[in-house]
């Protein structure tokens, strides 16, 4: 009987394409095959055909990235694009099987921010640029990078204050919202710096807009519902960890 999966080569590339079920172990042998003569093989499996995408992942191939493109009726068509390369540790070695894992596994966005307060209990917003709400100071954690570090390294960048975090007051999680994937928020101390401050602050143009310490109330009326509850839960240090603030 022949075999249901397909091999097209190019430039040291093997790509497999099949229809309908396929078994992890025929895969196995198309992929150890397919390496035998090329550099990579890969294959791009239905976003919504998650038997394809467990057999691809358990042939040793890892998650790339999605293939965005159309169909034949001109609708989205979304591949999840999986690859092998030649040089790929074994997936029966430790190194190898933790290196597929971190291709697929989930990977959650990390933002940090800081609590600064004047000595009358003020809160230090920003208002951004490219939103309509404030919001305290901080961002997106880098690849690789300490939530630490990051929201220091934020600090400097937006408004040019050197300030060392101090401890961790808040773990925030935060719901898919408004085109977002969800995140984990860390709301560290920046401690109370005296309100004269301000006349230091170097807003980063492209992101700040305009800077200010503001009472409860007016981080209310200023911020995000969810980001008012995130900073009045940090400022009340009742609970490490909220879920939209809550």
């Amino acid at each position: 009987m022949p075999s249901p999966i397909s091999v097209t080569s190019g430039d040291g590339v093997a790509r497999l394409q099949w229809e309908g079920e396929v078994s992890t172990d025929e895969l196995r042998r198309e992929v150890a095959e397919a390496l035998t003569g090329h550099t990579r093989v890969e294959a791009w499996v239905g976003s919504t055909d998650t038997a394809g995408q467990r057999a691809a992942t358990w042939t040793g191939m890892h998650r790339e990235g999605v293939r965005r493109g159309l169909g034949p009726d001109g609708e989205p068509e979304d591949r999840i694009v999986y690859a092998r390369l030649v040089t790929d540790a074994p997936v029966n070695e430790p190194g190898g099987f933790r290196s597929l894992l971190n291709s697929f596994l989930p990977r959650k966005r990390a933002i940090s921010q800081m609590l600064v307060r004047d000595p009358e209990g003020r809160v230090l917003l920003c208002q951004l640029t490219y939103k309509r709400d404030w919001d305290l100071p901080g961002g997106v954690v880098e690849v690789g990078e300490s939530p630490r570090l990051a929201v220091r390294r934020e600090v400097e960048e937006e408004l040019g204050l050197e300030v060392e975090p101090r401890g961790l007051l808040l773990t925030d999680w935060l719901p898919p919202w408004g085109g977002w994937d969800d995140a984990v928020c860390l709301v560290f101390d920046g401690g109370t710096l005296p309100a004269g401050v301000l006349d230091e602050v170097v807003k980063q143009e492209r992101e700040i807009r305009d800077v200010r310490f503001c009472t409860l109330e007016e981080v209310d009326e200023l911020a995000a519902d969810f980001t008012a509850r995130r900073v009045r839960a940090a400022v009340a240090g009742l609970q490490p960890y909220t879920e939209s603030g809550r």
